[in-house]
């Protein structure tokens, strides 16, 4: 079955995402530096649930409701005052069983703006291969790739890992968006070489933060997607034949 693969490259169209199908998609929400690469971390290393929220004000009124969850996010990549955690992925690898509550600049919004899809799975350089096998046992007749973005404007990161999940389905149709994510892949044949040259890997790097793009610039280092449902985010589970 032929299958319609869409891409969001841009933050200013996520308000716009029920003219895209969305009822009927599989949405993936990258951030790839860090807020996705960090959800995938935490929920592979045993994180039980990810809440994400879309303001600090917000990330608050839910620690009132979850008493016992730690608070992990960021502002313009730092952590946030009254926060536990930030968002490096070396922060979420050792929380067996916590709920976390998160707040980062764009990956939250991207993540809550697609609560009306069939399916909103969390991806990333880092688990490329397992959000393939998702995919293909989801059979979607739409795929969306949304990029998350850096503040208003585009996150080359991003746009890149859309790239490499749109490669994977390349024999199926392809939206405009998606044909330009394929050709920004192609354009940088390594994910090293789209993440440190990006804006945020230039900012992580002078802020001594390389360990950070070091781990989120691997391929297939983590097995683990995430999937958003009912407000949280979980570790996705290939459905059992019976």
């Amino acid at each position: 079955m032929s299958m319609i693969v869409d891409a969001v490259l841009h933050p200013a169209d996520l308000p716009f995402l029920a003219q895209r199908g969305l009822a009927e998609a599989v949405c993936v929400v990258f951030d790839v530096l860090r807020a996705t690469s960090s959800m995938v971390t935490a929920l592979e290393y045993g994180v039980a649930e990810i809440i994400p929220a879309a303001s600090i004000e917000e990330a608050f009124v839910l620690r009132t409701q979850y008493p016992h969850a730690l608070l992990g996010g960021e502002r313009h990549g730092d952590k946030i005052g009254g926060f536990d955690l930030g968002n490096s992925p070396m922060e979420y690898r050792n929380h067996v069983g916590a709920t976390v509550i998160a707040t980062t600049t764009n990956g939250t919004i991207a993540l809550k703006a697609c609560e009306g899809a069939a399916t909103v799975l969390v991806g990333a350089v880092v688990n490329i291969s397992a959000l393939v096998r998702a995919i293909e046992t989801l059979h979607p007749k739409r795929l969306l790739a949304i990029c998350s973005g850096t503040g208003a404007g585009i996150a080359l990161e991003d746009a890149w890992a859309a790239g490499a999940l749109v490669e994977h389905f390349q024999e199926h149709s392809l939206s405009d968006e998606a044909r330009m994510a394929l050709a920004l892949r192609k354009a940088y044949a390594e994910p090293s070489q789209a993440l440190r040259s990006s804006k945020n890997g230039t900012a992580l790097l002078k802020k001594n933060r390389g360990a950070d793009i070091d781990w989120c610039e691997v391929p297939d280092r983590l097995q683990t997607v995430g999937i958003l449902s009912q407000g949280s985010v979980g570790k996705w589970e290939k459905p059992q034949l019976t």
